[in-house]
Formats: C-alpha cells, structure tokens, sequence
C-alpha cells in the first residue's frame, strides 16, 4: 500500500494561531473595563459584534441561508454554553478560586478537542494529536502558574472548560452550511440578550451605564478584534484543520496573555512564563507535523491539512 504525505495546517494553522493569540489579548485589555459592569459588558460587546457580522453576511449577497430549527437550536445552545455560560462561570470562579487556577483548567481545551473531536466525526483520535495536545496543555498551565482555590472554584473552572469546549464541537456541524460568518453573527446576536438578562439578575438597572473613554476603547477592542475577528479566524480554522488540530492552539492563550501583559507594561515573564511558551510551541509543532496515510486516504487527509 502506497504511503502519501499529507500537507501541513498552511492557513488554517496561522488562523487558528492567530484567533487564539488574539483571545489571549482579553485579559489584559479587560483591565480597562474592569469597572463596568461585567455582563452588560458582554452583552455591549456581543451586541456590536452581532451587528457588524450581520452587516457582513448582508454585504457579502448571495443566496439567502436561513437556518433550520435544527441548526437554529445548536445555535442556541452554542451561545448558551459557549458564550453565556462559559463567562458566567469564568466571572463566578473568580470569587472562589485564582486565575491560575481557571486558566490551568481551561488549558485542558486542547486534550479535550483531540480526544473527542475526532469521534464526532466518526474517525478515531490521531494518538500523535492527542500526545501534543498533552504537551500543549501542560506548557499553558506553567505558563499559568498553576494556582489553588475551593472545589466550588474548580467546578465552576470545569463549567468554563466544558463552555470553551462546546464552542467548537456545537459550531462543527453548522459550519459548512452556515458558513463562518452566519455562525459567528446567530451564535453572537443570540448570547447578547442572554447575557443582558444575566446582567439584570446580578446588577439590576445598573447593569448599563454609559463607558468613560477608556471604556469606550476597551469594550470596542474587545467587540471587533477578540469577537469579530477571532470568531471568524477560528471558525475558519476548524473547517480546515478539524477540531483536534485546532485545539492546539488553544494552549497559545495564557501565552499570548504574557506577552500582551508586557507589550502594555504591566509585567515582566518569568521563566515558568517562557518555558510554558515552549512547551506549547512544541506541541503545536508536533502536532501539524506531516502524517501518512494510506494513498486511497489522500483526498481526505490533503482536504483536512490544506490551507
């Protein structure tokens, strides 16, 4: 049997790597809002999201798509886990537990995606992928630091992981019928009133207020680059990688925090910083390195690792 290299992850990595690097950017750009109210932040932010997607899809023509109930309810439950929930329960772990502590958790996303990824689709987990996404996650949780905190702080920081993870398994079926930017534009218009609601519960009627200009940059920051931007880069991405290869460039978050944290002089790495970045650098390497796969295989395998 004649034995084909497939090709590397091309654009579909350096979207993926870039989403990601870019969600990485959240936490130090929050800083600027840290004083607004938390989810009428999110829903502003959702909101302007939302809006400037659905302008996109109306820019773009073509032929009308609307979703189906079906497609219209993992939709649904794609904002409601992957956005709502998964801040619900990164605001509320805060209050039990430590950032490091969240952050270790979540870079767990990587391991998660290559194991079950792939068995949604109906392929067995690639054992290289799963073993790189290992490595992934352990460079991201020393680049975290670790951390501590109660069980009801790690619960919630395993509520986190299992939003972060739904964020991609949901949008997996959607995305070659809907496409990237109508998942990004549904998923985003339906978690503003989501987290509007939330915000009502929490705050009540201050639950907006009108941003100072700091605000103002940091909410329009977080809107275009972090929701716009990296949706799309990333919904992009899982189309051409699939969600296991994806995955890896999760564990490229906590890295990209560091370095944003330095770029806007607010700290300095240390070497638990850089040797985490390492880790996760060589995992992602060793996991979109070149496979074989059986000649009668090629047009799926050179499909999935195509730019």
């Amino acid at each position: 049997m004649k034995l084909i290299p497939t090709l590397p992850g091309g654009r579909g990595a350096a979207a993926a790597g870039t989403a990601m690097f870019l969600v990485g950017t959240l936490t130090a750009v929050s800083a600027t809002i840290s004083h607004y109210p938390v989810f009428g932040g999110q829903a502003v932010r959702y909101t302007v999201a939302a809006l400037i997607l659905l302008a996109v899809v109306r820019w773009r023509g073509g032929p009308a798509r609307r979703p189906t109930v079906r497609e219209w309810a993992l939709l649904a439950a794609l904002a409601g886990t992957g956005l709502v929930a998964f801040n619900v329960c990164i605001v509320a772990a805060t209050r039990d537990t430590s950032p490091a502590t969240i952050g270790t958790v979540i870079a767990t996303v990587p391991i998660v995606l290559a194991l079950v990824g792939p068995l949604l689709e109906g392929r067995r987990p690639a054992p290289a992928v799963v073993v790189s996404a290992c490595v992934v996650a352990a460079g991201a949780a020393l680049a975290n630091g670790l951390g501590g905190g109660s069980v009801r702080g790690l619960l919630l920081s395993l509520g986190a992981l299992g939003g972060e993870v739904c964020f991609s398994l949901l949008a997996v079926p959607l995305l070659p019928t809907l496409g990237p930017v109508r998942v990004s534009a549904y998923s985003a218009a339906i978690a503003a009133p989501m987290l509007l609601a939330v915000g009502l519960v929490t705050d009540g009627t201050s639950v907006l207020r009108m941003p100072t200009g700091a605000e103002f940059a940091g909410l329009a920051y977080l809107s275009v680059v972090v929701t716009v931007v990296a949706f799309l880069l990333w919904y992009g991405a899982l189309g051409r990688l699939g969600a296991d290869r994806a995955g890896l460039f999760a564990g490229t978050i906590p890295v990209s925090a560091v370095v944003t944290t330095v770029v806007l002089g607010l700290g300095r790495p240390g070497p638990a910083d850089l040797a985490g970045a390492a880790l996760v650098a060589l995992g992602v390497v060793l996991g979109l390195r070149r496979r074989v796969v059986p000649c009668e295989a090629a047009p799926i395998g050179i499909a999935r690792g195509s730019a």
